[in-house]
């Protein structure tokens, strides 16, 4: 994240303080982190039990945004947390996503850093390695990104499809934009309907898993067809009803684009 760019201020693990990583500062809490070093972000990274408490103890702090890069984080825990990350006007992305990314900026994650260059394509994905496949094929075609959001594939989610592209919609420098989805759930058929209704500007898409049988759990916890609403043929029909082209293969973003 450094290496990217990040302005990395502060590490928080209890009872390493006084000790520095990569010449960062590390504090026993998140609290003397934002006060001694006004952090205003963080990431988390510790162990599924624990990312509940961490994520509070980040929001409590007064942190605004909050990245969980755990996985197997437990379901009731983001029942817990997720309203109350609202109630406090802290925005989080994930669990169980590779982060985000502004190429020329910042990043919070753990995403390739060779993989992004600096242009007007704002790309939201439910996969990580898609997200960098799909990025990758993006900038060696000459497609940069202004954000790369990888929002997570489990079915309780800080930050929605639907959140996503509001955001870019508002974004001025997004011109158009990249949707990453697969089976499982409602998420894509909501954010055609969004696209529909609200979004002015180009978006093209991606939906993985149509070779899936039904009823089969795949990687992600969130994604798992049950009856007719959360396969491929769904999620690409509606994108297709939105008038949001779906690429056959993650390569073939690129295609799509040139047409927008």
């Amino acid at each position: 994240m450094i290496d990217f760019g990040t302005k990395v201020v502060a590490g928080v693990t209890p009872g390493k303080g006084g000790t520095k990583v990569e010449g960062v500062p590390v504090f026993d809490s998140v609290r003397e982190a934002v006060h001694r070093r006004r952090a205003n972000a963080s990431i988390i990274f510790v162990p599924a039990p624990y990312a509940k408490d961490a994520a509070i103890e980040a929001i409590e702090g007064g942190i605004k945004l909050v990245v969980i890069i755990t996985e197997r984080v437990p379901f009731h825990d983001c029942l817990d947390l997720m309203p109350y990350a609202r109630s406090r006007g802290c925005t989080v992305i994930g669990p169980n996503c590779p982060g985000l990314a502004s190429p020329g900026q910042a990043k919070m994650g753990i995403m390739p850093n060779l993989l992004f260059k600096e242009g007007d394509a704002g790309v939201i994905s439910r996969s990580g390695t898609l997200t960098y496949e799909i990025v990758n094929a993006m900038t060696e075609a000459g497609f940069g990104q202004t954000t790369c959001i990888g929002i997570g594939g489990d079915p309780i989610i800080g930050t929605s499809l639907v959140d996503a592209l509001g955001m870019f919609q508002k974004d001025r420098k997004t011109k158009r934009i990249v949707v990453v989805g697969e089976i499982g759930g409602t998420a894509e058929e909501e954010a055609a309907d969004f696209i529909k209704r609200r979004v002015t500007k180009p978006v093209v898409a991606y939906v993985a898993g149509r070779t899936a049988p039904p009823g089969k759990r795949m990687g992600h916890a969130g994604a798992i067809i049950q009856g007719n609403r959360g396969t491929a043929e769904s999620k690409v029909k509606a994108f297709e009803v939105a008038g949001v082209p779906v690429a056959e293969y993650p390569v073939g973003i690129p295609k799509l684009l040139a047409a927008t």
